[in-house]
């Protein structure tokens, strides 16, 4: 990935923001995790894997599955917030990929003068890292909040969100990116004609 091209984590989940790793879906789509160690940068920055976490070898056997994972995410995800069923190959894709996330195991700590959960273990290797963000997909399609997923209204981006505003009516994957852009576009083409 470019230097100069930061990754967005606007989608408000974690298995979101890796669908959208793919930009620009509805124009010509674009590939942000080119290479194994990219993979492993977004899995790093998300917060599921440890610093340098193993790629499977060879190394670049680890795009294939993740980008096969991104997509089942994507159309799984999408379905769902239509209040249609997944495809069964979709859902069988996410379940693999999840059997391979780290068991969270269940420790206390002592915090702010009270018992807490011990914050989850980060991933090993990239497949476990995977199979968090397939975790974390798995919950989202099984919650209400499924039904509050979007896809940015701008003509050209096509991010997944979770609208979390109170109206439910957000359009836009961020206001500072997409919102303003396409507002300034049509005020624009208003005072042109």
């Amino acid at each position: 990935m470019a230097a100069n091209d930061a990754w967005i984590r606007d989608g408000g989940r974690v298995c979101l923001d890796f669908v959208n790793t793919l930009r620009d879906r509805w124009d010509v789509p674009r590939e942000t995790i080119e290479e194994p160690e990219d993979l492993v940068r977004w899995l790093h920055g998300a917060g599921l894997v440890v610093p340098g976490a193993r790629l499977p070898a060879p190394p670049g056997a680890a795009l294939r599955p993740a980008r096969l994972l991104r997509e089942a995410i994507d159309r799984a995800v999408l379905s769902a917030a239509e209040g249609r069923l997944p495809a069964l190959a979709d859902v069988d894709t996410i379940n693999e990929a999840v059997t391979a996330a780290p068991r969270p195991l269940l420790q206390l700590v002592i915090a702010d003068g009270r018992l807490a959960p011990r914050a989850e273990r980060l991933a090993g290797d990239v497949a476990a890292g995977l199979g968090l963000v397939a975790r974390d997909a798995a919950e989202l399609l099984l919650s209400p909040e499924v039904g509050r997923v979007r896809v940015c209204g701008s003509d050209r981006c096509g991010l997944r969100f979770v609208d979390r505003s109170q109206a439910g009516r957000r359009r836009w994957c961020s206001m500072s990116r997409c919102g303003n852009r396409t507002k300034v576009k049509r005020h624009q083409e208003r005072v042109r004609n």
